[in-house]
């Protein structure tokens, strides 16, 4: 490898392995999102048909596919800051992993053009 390429790529490898020591400060992870509702019930004499209106909730909600099927589970507001924080290190992972796919491009793209064993033959 050209000695050139050697900070570049040594750079890139730093910057990989912090990368990979932000994902274990991460913590519980998990897909979908939350939602908070306010409904309306059948009684016409209650609040939340009145003017000002005065909605039932919050309710909050999660929804997520699993195996093609949405699963929507009711929770508590202490679940829902929970699942909301889980949601927030789901796609901070996420965000991680792209710049991670990213660099490794750039360090694949340094190796194999100055690797000796990676030129095509003519």
């Amino acid at each position: 490898m050209a000695r050139s390429t050697t900070p570049q790529l040594a750079n890139l490898q730093h910057q990989y392995r912090e990368l990979a020591r932000q994902i274990a400060d991460i913590g519980f992870i998990t897909a979908g999102t939350m939602t908070r509702r306010y409904t309306r019930c059948g009684k016409t004499n209650c609040g939340c048909h009145a003017d000002p209106t005065r909605m039932h909730g919050p309710y909050y909600q999660w929804t997520r596919k699993i195996n093609g099927k949405t699963i929507t589970r009711r929770l508590t507001a202490g679940e829902a800051n929970l699942y909301s924080d889980w949601i927030n290190n789901d796609r901070q992972l996420r965000a991680i992993i792209t710049q991670m796919r990213d660099i490794a491009a750039q360090a694949t793209d340094l190796i194999t053009k100055h690797h000796p064993d990676t030129k095509a033959e003519v």
